[in-house]
């Protein structure tokens, strides 16, 4: 499965005094399996760019291909592609209507077709692997759920419909630290379990860091880095000039560098950056 874009520009309310150059000639390609994390200010392209993965924009200017199949050409089926590549929105909850759990998760298979006979497989699995446990979650209402729960439900929901690329746009928004780390937790098992591609666009440095294997950076609807964790947030001033920053991990291990301390650049998460410090503490690292 894999996704290529070659030269996609996106313009909003073209002709009008309220023109705006969403993309900007974004070219990329993701293989299968990857762990994305999309990064960049308001307004820099972030939704735009993933709306156009599953066909809800179409391209007008460039090229997006799934599989070789060009969402360009109105030829292109774009129920299949919604199929293969599915969109988690922010606040998914919101569109939880059915009485039951399992109505919910059930809602989109249904649609595809899958007849009754495998409906009740593709629900369990979906909420096994957003790690909720089928047999005590299925019979309950949506709305009796945590705020965290139900965000998992929802993703459920498009998991249940077996697509090969997961896209969430802001998933932890508006969870509580203990929804949006277990969250992050079944994403990461997500992505390993099922080997599936999963994009994740985010303002978190701090969850970026934590889940990604590679960060693409956009401003101003351009590509302004891609590559890995490490190597993007290696690029500190660039990232604070375009109002984005760093983990606050990083920002501790820059400052220690700043004092004379021989540390890494760039710490990815808060163990990490212990086990640094903990090493200053017992060897010395100042020069």
């Amino acid at each position: 499965m894999s996704i290529t874009i070659k030269d996609l520009s996106c313009l909003y309310n073209k002709g009008t005094p309220f023109e705006v150059l969403a993309l900007d000639k974004v070219s990329l390609s993701i293989g299968q399996g990857e762990f994305i994390g999309i990064i960049g200010s308001t307004g820099s392209g972030k939704s735009t760019l993933v709306q156009h993965l599953n066909g809800l924009i179409r391209p007008t200017m460039g090229e997006v291909l799934i599989d070789g199949h060009s969402l360009a050409d109105k030829t292109t089926d774009l129920r299949r592609v919604r199929r293969t590549v599915g969109l988690v929105f922010q606040y998914p909850e919101h569109q939880l209507f059915e009485e039951t759990v399992f109505a919910d998760v059930a809602f989109g298979p249904k649609n595809q077709g899958v007849p009754e006979s495998e409906l009740r497989e593709r629900v369990h699995e979906a909420l096994a692997l957003v790690g909720l446990e089928p047999d005590t979650i299925v019979d309950r209402s949506p709305f009796e759920l945590s705020g965290g729960q139900m965000r998992r439900v929802a993703i459920a929901g498009v998991l249940a419909m077996r697509p090969q690329v997961l896209i969430l746009d802001e998933p932890t928004a508006g969870l509580d630290p203990q929804g949006r780390d277990e969250l992050l937790e079944q994403l990461q098992g997500l992505h390993k379990q099922s080997g599936m591609t999963v994009i994740l666009v985010s303002h978190s440095m701090e969850e970026i860091a934590r889940v990604a294997t590679r960060l693409i950076v956009l401003e101003h609807g351009k590509i302004v880095a891609d590559g890995q964790p490490r190597q993007v947030f290696a690029e500190a001033e660039m990232l604070t000039s375009i109002g984005l920053g760093v983990p606050q991990v990083t920002e501790l291990m820059l400052a220690l560098r700043e004092r004379g301390f021989k540390v890494p650049r760039v710490a990815l998460s808060l163990e990490e950056a212990c086990e640094v410090i903990l090493g200053l503490v017992s060897g010395g690292g100042q020069q």
